[in-house]
C-alpha cells in the first residue's frame, strides 16, 4: 500500500508584544533587512512575525568613513552611522511596498535630540502600515555633550515620554548594553510609557590593523554583534524580565531555533534575528519552522507556557 505523506498540523506561534499581535514570535533586526525588498528572493516575508526596518532618521545621513565592517571571532564589528535616505523617503518609497506584502511593519527610528525623536514620530501619523516604532537611544544627545540617550535613564524617561505624547502608534525602545545598571534602564523606559522593550543593541567594540598599526573601522569604535554576545542578552533578559512587567524583543546572537527557545526561556516574548542573516538569509523561515516543530514535539500549546521558563 503506498504511502500517503501528510504536511504535520502547525501550532499556534501567534504573541502579543504589547499591543502588537504577531503571527509569530520571529522578527529580523533593523539594520540587518534593508527595507524587506533585498530578501524577497529568500523569504516570504509575510510570513515573519514583523520586519523591523533599516534605522531612520529625519534627514538623510551618507554615515561613516570605510571600512565599515569587520568580521570577528563568533561575531562581527559594524560602524555604518546610520546611513539611510530619511523619513520622507521610507514613507514614500519603501512603505508602499511593504504594505503591499501585508507584513508587520517595526519602524526603527534614531535622532540626536529629542525633538528629532518627537518630530520622526509625528511624521508617521496617518500613514497605514507602521505597526510599532522601535527607538534607537544608543544614539548621541547632542543637548548633553554627546553622552548617549540609552545610558542615562532619566534622558530614557525623556524621549519616551515625549514622543508617546506625539503618536498612538506602540513605543519600543531598544536598549544599549553599554550600562551599567541593565535594570534601572529598563524602568526608566517603562515609567516613560514604553509598551514593549527592545534589547540588546550592539557592545562597543573594536580592531586593529597590526600590519598599519591602526585601528580597522574608519570610526575606530565599532557594535559588536553576532553569537559573541548571546550570553550577554540572555543575561540582561532574564534581569528586566524579572524586573519589569512589559514584553521583551529578544535579540542578540540568534543563529538557530535553540538559541531563540534560550531567549524566550529567559523572558521574550518574540525574538529578532541580525547578524545570523549574513550567515543564513534563510534562518527566520527555519527558525519559524523549528519553533513550530518543538512545540507539537513537546504539546504545548502556546509559547506562553515556556516564556521565563528557566527564570528562578
Amino acid at each position: 500500500m503506498k504511502r500517503k505523506d501528510t504536511a504535520p498540523a502547525k501550532s499556534d506561534l501567534s504573541v502579543r508584544l504589547g499591543p502588537l499581535k504577531l503571527n509569530n514570535p520571529v522578527t529580523v533586526a533593523s539594520g540587518t533587512f534593508g527595507y524587506g525588498s533585498e530578501y524577497q528572493d529568500y523569504l516570504q516575508i509575510d510570513q515573519l512575525g514583523a520586519v523591523i526596518v533599516k534605522g531612520t532618521t529625519l534627514e538623510p545621513r551618507i554615515g561613516n568613513l570605510p571600512p565599515r565592517i569587520i568580521e570577528t571571532p563568533s561575531g562581527m564589528l559594524n560602524a555604518i552611522g546610520l546611513e539611510n535616505p530619511g523619513i520622507d523617503v521610507f514613507l514614500q518609497q519603501h512603505l508602499p511596498w511593504l504594505r503591499e506584502h501585508q507584513v508587520s511593519v517595526i519602524l526603527n527610528i534614531a535622532g540626536n535630540t529629542i525633538d528629532d525623536y518627537t518630530r520622526i514620530c509625528s511624521l508617521t501619523e496617518g500613514h497605514q502600515g507602521i505597526m510599532a516604532i522601535e527607538l534607537n537611544i544608543s544614539c548621541p544627545n547632542v543637548a548633553k555633550g554627546g553622552l548617549q540617550f540609552g545610558t542615562d535613564p532619566d534622558t530614557v524617561e525623556q524621549v519616551v515620554k515625549a514622543v508617546k505624547a506625539v503618536t498612538s502608534i506602540p513605543i519600543i525602545p531598544k536598549l544599549s548594553p553599554n550600562v551599567t545598571d541593565i535594570v534601572q534602564i529598563a524602568q526608566a523606559a517603562k515609567a516613560g510609557g514604553a509598551d514593549a522593550i527592545s534589547m540588546i543593541n550592539t557592545l562597543m567594540g573594536m580592531a586593529v590593523d597590526i600590519k598599519k598599526r591602526r585601528p580597522v573601522l574608519g570610526n575606530v569604535f565599532g557594535g559588536l554583534s553576532g553569537p559573541a554576545i548571546k550570553p550577554v542578552a540572555l543575561r540582561m533578559i532574564y534581569q528586566v524580565y524579572k524586573a519589569v512587567d512589559i514584553p521583551i524583543l529578544g535579540g542578540g546572537g540568534i543563529m538557530s531555533t535553540e538559541d531563540a527557545l534560550e531567549f524566550i526561556m529567559v523572558g521574550a516574548t518574540a525574538i529578532s534575528v541580525g547578524t545570523g542573516l549574513f550567515v543564513n538569509p534563510l534562518l527566520p523561515r527555519e527558525i519559524i519552522d523549528g519553533l513550530n516543530q518543538y512545540m507539537m514535539e513537546n504539546d504545548l500549546t502556546s509559547l506562553e507556557e515556556i516564556r521565563g521558563a528557566a527564570v528562578l
